[in-house]
């Protein structure tokens, strides 16, 4: 039984001192940001921030800002002469508060209006302490500032639960000498009542009764919030555009007109689920929020551990350029002591010699006695000695030069360029962001994505890509319903080394944002700018160009790979220009893929040179093809059976073209107003050639021109009979029609006068020489929580 007792009261004390520690902290969310105190009579801002009627009073008027228009709020425990009493009449009223009579007496007043023809006042702006921002008032300024009826009640419930060593509030209507704590205040008469003089006056059966009572306080609010506009107004609509509580008046004005519009009772169910569930949310994560305030805490337990190993490896590697510095110091210095004593070893010697000249004093004195001697033999046997010392002597004093350079003009140091390395010595800094080249980047059969780092940044070791689909991205381009965006989980390309990278394994007709930062000894740095592309409608067709149908050798040329073509007008064709002077004939060449299909969805690009003369593209059976360039009908194809199945003269009774092209030019691309099935039926007009002359243009008598896309895209949907031309870079659809796949069809290109044309590479065709990169899928706290 003891043991039953020790754990209740133990869980009893528990239960206080969290409660305890949950008021205390409430307390910070009561306290006003202006007099850190708390809140009396607040009111909310524009930005939803809350602050004291007088606080926000006196910070108007301090900023040089005419006095706020505001009513004072009565604090006496009466407020009407209806709801005294008679023996209240004799007490004296409350003394207000120095500060409070000199706030009510800067903004008591009225709102005068505007006219219409006086000029607006300058906005009214109120530096919101808790944003940290200037927030805009309206005309009226505070006036147009609602109170914040639910936090005084709020602060009510706290001081009369925590009783912060409050006065005790005494009934108004007891007799001094037996006054008796209050224990009930009544919201209609703004009274403090005992029970007995609650009962007294409030009579059972009268309307008094029906007065709602409160906890006794000193400080009386409406009890319900009315309009600033239209008095006695009871705010009931929410307007959910603006943010704002309206009255009915309000309601009617053009400013709400097109506002969605909700009655207050449903605004308020609706934001109070909202609330419940968040808060509900919140108190269900406590351990999450606990083993974060840990990981925190760790964390900053690791900064303070790496913050000291990362000062002392400053010191080491400053004390180790001092050593080294010191080092070169000592051995310029060895440098500088040995050729000055090697000079001064020389220079000594030289002083030396030229002291030998002045000991030759001597030799003067016997050389002047040796002229004297007459006899000849005698003097040229003496002589020969003299005359050989005195030669040298005359040689030393005629060549004199310094044995040694004095000056140490090339010892001097010239350290400014290591005195700047020394000075823009930093911490290593992490990548910037890079910058990625939209002009290489694209999306075919896999997204190739390239990129560079700007010339001020640091170097990177790898980098990293991360990817992510958007649902219904490129739906809309191509006739489909854009479905929302749901929350995906970023996908990882880890340490890649260059500066490209390929991406494998994606969805057809999606829309997947990319983004690269870079990473070396400081870490990852910024990301790079989000970059959206689409993956082709449906499924990338590979192919090359089949050699076979160029029959014009000289006019046509093909490239390594067979996905390159140029056509050039060829000495025939110059030859017959040559011999008229009228309009010539140009011949046009046709080019067929190696392979064709007969079901499915298929969608592949090329690339047309601006300065091509005149190139179509587009796809055709190849039976059709043949007779209408005049082949040879014993061609045998190498994509299917010559044998097809179907009869030619129900091709021929079909609705749709049994080819389809799309003309361009010179930079242009010939768009038709009217159906796809004209613009074929025009093109079989031609008969495989077309006449320069001008009456040629008669058969596209409605068309216009569109700039040629870098990029042009071709999709073809079998199982529908119709093909689509895009811009391959942005999938806009630039024309699409019908086309027959009874039988099977191939993708065809043909060249009219000089031009080139490029099919895209596979990107899985191009060589990669890193290492395939690690793919990492990053779960974040949203992407938990949107499942």
């Amino acid at each position: 039984m003891a043991e039953e007792e020790l754990q209740t009261f133990t869980s009893i004390m528990d239960a206080l001192v969290r409660i305890s520690s949950n008021m205390k902290s409430m307390e910070k969310e009561l306290h006003c940001p202006v007099c850190d105190e708390m809140v009396k009579q607040p009111i909310l801002l524009p930005c939803q921030h809350s602050v004291c009627l007088l606080c926000a009073a006196e910070v108007l008027v301090q900023r040089g800002y005419p006095p706020p228009d505001l009513p004072p709020e009565p604090n006496s425990p009466a407020s009407t002469p209806n709801t005294r009493s008679p023996r209240q009449t004799r007490r004296p009223a409350p003394r207000t508060p120095d500060r409070l009579e000199r706030v009510l007496r800067t903004v008591c007043g009225t709102y005068p209006g505007r006219r219409r023809k006086d000029a607006a006042h300058p906005p009214m702006l109120f530096p919101c302490p808790s944003c940290q921002e200037d927030v805009e008032l309206g005309e009226k300024g505070l006036t147009d500032c609602l109170r914040n009826l639910t936090l005084e009640r709020i602060v009510e419930r706290y001081r009369h639960t925590v009783s912060l060593g409050s006065v005790a509030i005494m009934c108004g209507f007891c007799k001094p000498p037996q006054s008796l704590e209050a224990t009930k205040g009544c919201a209609d008469c703004k009274s403090n009542f005992c029970n007995e003089c609650f009962k007294l006056y409030h009579p059972w059966g009268t309307p008094r009764a029906q007065h709602e009572h409160i906890l006794p306080t000193n400080n009386f609010r409406p009890k319900v919030l009315t309009c600033t506009e239209h008095e006695q107004e009871r705010l009931q609509w929410y307007c959910r555009n603006c943010q704002r509580l309206l009255c009915p008046l309000c309601k009617l004005r053009r400013v709400h007109h097109g506002h969605k519009v909700l009655p207050i009772a449903q605004a308020y169910q609706a934001l109070k689920d909202k609330v419940t569930k968040e808060m509900n949310f919140i108190l269900a994560n406590q351990e999450t929020i606990q083993s974060q305030i840990c990981q925190l805490e760790d964390a900053i337990k690791q900064m303070e551990a790496n913050s000291a190993v990362a000062l002392h490896h400053l010191t080491h590697c400053i004390r180790e350029l001092g050593a080294a510095v010191a080092e070169r110091q000592g051995a310029l210095t060895l440098a500088l002591e040995g050729s000055r004593s090697r000079r001064e070893e020389a220079l000594s010697t030289q002083v030396s010699e030229r002291q030998g000249l002045m000991e030759h004093a001597g030799l003067m004195a016997y050389t002047q006695e040796l002229l004297k001697e007459t006899d000849a033999p005698c003097f040229v046997q003496a002589a020969r000695v003299t005359h050989a010392r005195l030669v040298k002597a005359i040689e030393h004093l005629q060549c004199f030069t310094l044995s040694a350079d004095p000056s140490f003009r090339h010892f001097h140091l010239e350290a400014t360029k290591e005195v700047k390395s020394i000075q823009g010595l930093a911490f290593i800094r992490a990548p910037v962001a890079p910058v990625i080249d939209t002009q290489k980047t694209l999306a075919y059969d896999q997204l190739f994505l390239c990129w560079r780092l700007p010339q001020d940044s640091a170097p990177a070791w790898h980098f990293s890509v991360e990817y992510q689909r958007r649902a219904g991205g490129a739906a809309a381009t191509w006739g489909g319903v854009r479905s929302p965006n749901a929350a995906t989980a970023w996908l990882r390309l880890d340490e890649v080394r260059g500066t490209s990278a390929v991406v494998d394994r994606l969805q057809i007709d999606s829309v997947y944002v990319l983004r690269v930062r870079g990473c070396n000894k400081a870490g990852y740095g910024e990301y790079s700018e989000e970059v959206y592309l689409h993956t082709p409608p449906a499924p990338v067709l590979s192919f090359s160009l089949d050699s076979r149908w160029g029959l014009h050798s000289d006019r046509l040329a093909l490239g390594k790979g067979q996905t390159y073509a140029r056509s050039v007008p060829g000495l025939s064709l110059l030859q017959a220009a040559d011999r008229t002077l009228t309009s010539c004939h140009l011949t046009s060449d046709l080019l067929v893929a190696d392979v064709a299909v007969t079901q499915g969805k298929h969608y592949w690009a090329c690339s047309v040179e601006p300065g091509s003369y005149l190139v179509k593209v587009g796809v055709g059976q190849e039976t059709k093809l043949q007779e209408w360039f005049h082949l040879p009908q014993d061609m045998a194809s190498p994509r299917c059976d010559p044998d097809s199945g179907h009869d030619s003269g129900a091709e021929d009774g079909q609705d749709s073209p049994p080819f389809y092209f799309l003309t361009m030019g010179m930079g242009k691309i010939l768009l038709p107003q009217g159906h796809g099935h004209s613009q074929s039926q025009a093109d079989s007009h031609s008969q495989g050639g077309v006449h320069s002359h001008s009456s040629s243009h008669s058969n596209m008598p409605h068309a216009h021109t569109a700039p040629l896309p870098p990029r042009l895209g071709v999709c073809l949907d079998c199982d529908k009979g119709r093909v689509t031309f895009c811009d391959a870079h942005s999938l806009r659809i630039l024309w699409e029609g019908h086309v027959d796949c009874s039988a099977p069809v191939c993708p065809a290109f043909c060249f009219i006068g000089g031009g080139a044309l490029q099919l895209q590479d596979l990107v899985a065709n191009r060589s990669i020489e890193e290492l395939p990169p690690r793919r990492v899928t990053i779960q974040t706290r949203a992407t938990n929580l949107s499942k």
